[in-house]
């Protein structure tokens, strides 16, 4: 369970950073178990360009596949690379073994499509969970691998402890990798979920009404304090740098979380809720692909091996 602190006698901060660290450390004995067996996980980061932020996840998804023990390689691409020179690369990636999973990295240049790229990814290397088919097996309740940051909102809601069967659910954001996935994910588990988004009237009496409200709008303080019910759990999937005064910029979800925090029963910050939990569960795919890729090639083997018999 996610570490938890005090923001008032009745109001947790849940700790996303902690329940990351302690995802990374249970991974360490599976890799070690896979690469024992000559499998050892291998992730491809592909980035498209020069973007300071995507330098930024890229460091940090490295640094994680390092404390994990999981191999990680940088491949990056011109800006003005074409769509075809970019499928015919992750094509080759698709059929080296030695490559147990693909990081598609975003944004890509307006002349490449980010779905067709997605959708060039094995599914079996799809550590992302961002291929049509990894999205669509949520809707038949395999829940074991999907969009990572959907998978991480979900699981900082099981920290709480509260029983998902029955539980009324806003979800703000209706986006294809984050919103719908975790739709999806919560009535697999038996949650009543109410989808918003910017066509929604009036929000606040859907949000007032929900045990748990998930945000991912893009959005800073779309969500305030009389939007929330007392001892809800808000679950901040935003960021957002917005100005300071003094001119520099500052990381702040689409939550007011100084007034949230306030009626919350429990709440994630930002940074350090969702985030380091998406990172994690990245990781936490990474292995589960080489997992999938080990079965399927010893299956193939099999078959190869009774067919010469």
């Amino acid at each position: 369970m996610a570490q938890v602190q005090a923001i008032s006698n009745d109001h947790k901060l849940i700790d996303g950073r902690a329940h990351a660290a302690r995802m990374i450390e249970d991974l360490k004995l599976d890799v070690r178990d896979l690469d024992s067996k000559g499998w050892r996980p291998h992730l491809i980061s592909v980035t498209v360009g020069e973007v300071d932020e995507v330098g930024l996840y890229v460091r940090n998804q490295r640094l994680n596949a390092e404390k994990a023990g999981i191999e990680f390689q940088e491949r990056n691409f011109p800006a003005s690379v074409t769509e075809a020179e970019l499928l015919a690369a992750i094509e080759s990636m698709n059929v080296d073994p030695r490559i147990t999973g693909i990081i598609m990295q975003r944004p890509v240049p307006n002349h490449i499509s980010v779905h067709a790229l997605q959708e060039a990814v094995h599914p079996l290397k799809d550590v992302e969970g961002m291929h049509p088919s990894s999205i669509g097996k949520i809707v038949y309740q395999n829940l074991e691998t999907g969009p990572c940051t959907a998978l991480a909102a979900v699981e900082l809601l099981k920290t709480t402890g509260l029983e998902l069967a029955g539980l009324e659910v806003v979800m703000v954001g209706h986006s294809e990798i984050v919103g719908k996935p975790i739709a999806f994910l919560l009535m697999a588990e038996g949650a009543t979920v109410t989808v918003c988004h910017h066509r929604t009237r009036n929000l606040a009496v859907h949000s007032r009404q929900a045990d748990a409200v998930f945000v991912a709008a893009g959005k800073p303080n779309l969500i305030t304090q009389e939007m929330i019910k007392p001892g809800a759990v808000v679950i901040d999937i935003g960021i957002n740098q917005v100005d300071q005064p003094e001119g520099k910029s500052k990381v702040v979800g689409d939550v007011d979380f100084a007034s949230c925090a306030d009626v919350a029963g429990w709440i994630t910050p930002v940074p350090g809720g969702v985030g380091p939990v998406t990172v994690a569960v990245l990781m936490r795919n990474a292995v589960i692909a080489t997992q999938r890729q080990k079965t399927h090639y010893e299956v193939l083997l099999a078959r190869s091996t009774k067919a010469l018999q």
